[in-house]
This record gives C-alpha cells, sequence and structure tokens, in this order.
C-alpha cells in the first residue's frame, strides 16, 4: 500500500458527490486529474471500490468502508496538525456555518480577518436556502446560521450585523417616468419571485399583502442571482435585495425603480441554538463578530449605505 493523503481527500470527495465531475469542481481540479487519482488509489486495492452503471459512479460496499477508514485518518492528520498549533499557543479548529444564498455577499468580509488571523481555524460554510439552514441548526449541525428573518418557532440567540434593503429593480432599458410609483404600479408590471420558503420572497408577500395587491404576471426563479440575470434580460421587474447589485448598479445595468414603501428592510443575523455549547473556535468568532463588525460595515459596505 502506498496511498496519499491527496488521494485519500480525493477519494473522500468522489464518495460524498457519487461523481467524479463535481468532486472535481468542489477540489478545484480538473476531472483527469481527479480520475487518475481514483485509478492510482484503486489499482491498490484487488476490490473495486467504485464501479459504473450506466453513465451514474457507484461507491461499493467495499469502497464505503474504505471510506469511512479514510475519513479517519484525515481526522488524525488534522488532529496533529491541530495539537501542533495548540502547542504553538493559536486558535485551532473548524468554524462551521449555514448561510442563506443572499449572504454569500456579505459573510466573506465577515469572516476574512478572523481567518487571516487564525490560520489554524477551518472553515466549513454552506450557502443554501432558508430551509436547509434552518434545519442545520435545528439538528446541531452547524455553530452559526446567517439569515435575514429571524426564525419564530426556535429557541436562538442573535448577533446583528447590517441592514437588508430590499429594492423594486429594472434593467436599464426600463423607461422610470415618475418620481415615485404607488404599489398598484406592480400590477403592471412581469414580477420575478424568489421560491417559496425564501426570506426574501416571505417579506416581498406581506408587502403585498399590506397593500392588497394580487400579482397575476409572475415568474418563479430558485436563487438572488437567477432572478438578478432574468432581470437583466428584461424579462421582468423583481423586488430584490441591494446587497447583491453593487456591480449591475454601478454599471448602469439595473436601475432602482422608486416605489412607495420600498426599500423594504429586514437585519442580517447570526444566529446560534440557545442549547449549543460554543467550541473555542465559535466562541472566538463571535466575539471577534463583536468587536469587529462596525469597522467590517465602515470599510467595506460604504456604497451601500448611499441607498
Amino acid at each position: 500500500m502506498n496511498y496519499t493523503l491527496h488521494q485519500l481527500q480525493i477519494f473522500l470527495k468522489i464518495t460524498e458527490t457519487n461523481s467524479i465531475t463535481k468532486a472535481a469542481e468542489e477540489l478545484h481540479l480538473t476531472q483527469p486529474a481527479v480520475s487518475i487519482q481514483l485509478k492510482n488509489f484503486q489499482d491498490q486495492f484487488e476490490i473495486p471500490l467504485t464501479e459504473v452503471v450506466g453513465r451514474q459512479l457507484y461507491v461499493t460496499d467495499f469502497g464505503k468502508e474504505i471510506s469511512i477508514i479514510a475519513q479517519r485518518i484525515i481526522n488524525e492528520v488534522q488532529e496533529i496538525q491541530n495539537k501542533t498549533l495548540a502547542f504553538k499557543g493559536e486558535l485551532t479548529g473548524r468554524l462551521t456555518l449555514s448561510v442563506v444564498s443572499t449572504g454569500k455577499y456579505i459573510i466573506p468580509y465577515f469572516l476574512s480577518d478572523f481567518l487571516k488571523s487564525n490560520p489554524g481555524v477551518e472553515l466549513s460554510l454552506d450557502v443554501t436556502n432558508k430551509v436547509k439552514v434552518l434545519k442545520s441548526l435545528e439538528k446541531n449541525e452547524v455553530d452559526f446560521s446567517l439569515v435575514s428573518i429571524l426564525p419564530e418557532n426556535f429557541s436562538i440567540y442573535n448577533e446583528e450585523l447590517m441592514d437588508n434593503k430590499l429594492f423594486l429593480i429594472a434593467n436599464k432599458d426600463f423607461k422610470i417616468t415618475k418620481k415615485l410609483y404607488n404599489p398598484e404600479f406592480l400590477n403592471e408590471l412581469n414580477i420575478i419571485y424568489r421560491e417559496n420558503g425564501s426570506g426574501t420572497r416571505w417579506k416581498i408577500e406581506r408587502f403585498f399583502e399590506t397593500h392588497n395587491l394580487k400579482i397575476n404576471k409572475k415568474l418563479e426563479l430558485t436563487s438572488n442571482e437567477a432572478v438578478k440575470q432574468a432581470v437583466l434580460a428584461g424579462l421582468g421587474v423583481s423586488i430584490m435585495p441591494l446587497i447583491g447589485l453593487k456591480n449591475e448598479l454601478l454599471n448602469n445595468d439595473l436601475q432602482i425603480i422608486p416605489l412607495k414603501g420600498l426599500p423594504l428592510k429586514t437585519n442580517w443575523n447570526l444566529i446560534w441554538h440557545k442549547q449549543k455549547s460554543l467550541s473555542p473556535v465559535a466562541k472566538a468568532y463571535l466575539d471577534f463578530i463583536k468587536e469587529k463588525k462596525i469597522q467590517i460595515i465602515e470599510n467595506k459596505f460604504k456604497w451601500y449605505e448611499k441607498y
């Protein structure tokens, strides 16, 4: 046996994704490089680790057993690294976060300096929809979650980060003829929605209910990025979080339509379960956020405060 840690890591990613292509994407490697490493690893065993049925790759029962052992080996190697750093007086361990999709535009700025100052900390960051974010919180799979609307049926603590502002957005070809439109104006437009369960969708629907609006012309998409591209293409307009529109607004590819009652406002909150026992890494990160969040907002989000 002459396998490497690199091969173990690649094999673990393949067992996780059941796909060489997806494993390559997540590891930032080429597909041929992953295929070669899988073959070199497989050649050291007489029993197949994987098999291809049709065009789908499957991990064999033997492969699953090997993956469990491989994960233990990787964990032990990481523990060696953590112990080394700990003896040097450095913070070590893993920080895990789940973030709603729009949060990807702000969370990197609230992580960057912390990770630079603590090279022994590993980050696990899952960007997904609100339902999955709350499920990971409920199942105690993460240290913190980032949401724009606080959940009602969870016993949580929260640390407010910054405002989340939603505006009515159109592409550059839309002709604005009034200084301020009434909400009824939305009935004349094609409205592009986020999917059910999205915090943005929930906030927008409350706005519609308040103004007794029944939108008939609508298109539903599953991510803010997809909504933005649809607006850019002229498929309609949307009420969107400002945070993900910086470049498009600065380049005049998108524009804000003045609408009475907007912007809608929520707050980005870092939340964690009240029964959660925070690890030393999680406690250090929370202290960092409390101390540095105002400075981060001032340094990284000056453009945002202009709207």
